[in-house]
């Protein structure tokens, strides 16, 4: 760091857990990058639910005060030690290692230099900073856990949410049949992103209306879980986004002759690596809802929490 190096930044705090109210911004020290890290500018960064949960009840993060954020998009400043793979004044999002390497809601953040790749230049930063979390969630469980193959039916629950609709892309483009739940209001929408099938979850009982997939992605949890085993060939599998209390799922599963498992998202240097690809390829677009300034972030949560809606919320900090 030179003396022309600013030595604090802009960053979104809280100091107790709480509502959206609890959210402050602060001048906080600028990090620096460690061995194997970069050093991002930050020009946007994503809001995920699990933002808002962790500002609620502190959940994998502990007490606050701590900076949220995962998802990322902006300028790399400095490379720390060893990085071979990027240079300063690369542009490159990512997603910084769940749950303990958050941050970015921030003018700078630091992470490991292979959670990132360099952003697709037809892409701006709003839109990149939507991507990184939702798209490995969704590829993380279609192609590394469930290894959906061409040909299989996949059930997507909430498929117009931020993993949702971009779940029913990357399940497309492994060549599956996709089947979606979500409100008549948002099929046009879906119908767009390649859904083949669409129920409305408000006047169809998706437990009785959907047989014989082999592959349900569960953003819901809960009650939900049990009740979508009953949609799975025999064999087949459900992988719930929300781990808890998957042992009695999974014994759930067995009894009934298919499999549950729970996962969650992990920072993956391949897996941001393929997300890259499809979008290069057009194969996958994340829909950016609304964006806020930095400033802003107490209204965006406050937003995401309606749970309605349709695709991602980003802060842009530059």
């Amino acid at each position: 760091m030179n003396d022309t190096t600013p030595r604090t930044m802009r960053a979104i705090t809280q100091d107790v857990l709480g509502g959206p109210e609890v959210l402050r911004e602060a001048e906080l020290e600028r990090p620096a990058p460690g061995i194997g890290q970069l050093l991002v500018r930050v020009h946007a960064a994503g809001l995920n639910p699990t933002d808002t949960k962790h500002r609620q009840s502190g959940l994998f993060l502990g007490a606050p005060p701590f900076v949220l954020g995962w998802d990322v998009s902006g300028v790399v400043e400095e490379t720390g030690l060893g990085v071979a793979l990027f240079r300063p004044g690369d542009e490159v999002f990512g997603m910084l290692p769940y749950p303990y390497g958050a941050g970015s809601h921030a003018e700078y953040v630091t992470g490991p230099a292979r959670a990132f790749v360099r952003k697709p230049s037809a892409m701006s930063h709003e839109e990149a900073a939507a991507v990184p979390l939702v798209a490995l969630t969704a590829w993380q469980a279609l192609a590394d856990v469930a290894a959906l193959r061409p040909g299989q039916r996949v059930l997507v629950h909430a498929a117009a949410g931020g993993v949702g609709h971009v779940a029913v892309q990357i399940a497309k483009s492994l060549g599956a049949y996709v089947i979606g739940t979500a409100s008549a209001a948002k099929h046009d929408f879906l119908r767009g992103l390649g859904a083949d099938e669409l129920v409305d979850y408000r006047t169809t009982d998706y437990a009785e209306a959907v047989r014989d997939v082999d592959v349900v992605l569960d953003p819901l949890g809960g009650p939900e879980s049990v009740r979508s085993l009953g949609t799975l060939r025999e064999g087949g599998l459900l992988v719930t986004l929300l781990p808890i209390g998957v042992p009695e799922l999974r014994a759930e599963a067995e009894r009934r002759g298919v499999r549950a498992t729970g996962m969650l998202v992990e920072a993956d240097h391949a897996g941001m690596t393929a997300v890259a690809r499809l979008i290069e390829e057009g194969a996958l677009r994340v829909t950016v809802a609304e964006t806020f300034p930095l400033s802003e972030a107490a209204k965006a949560h406050a937003s995401l929490e309606t749970g309605r809606t349709t695709g991602k919320l980003v802060l842009t900090v530059r």
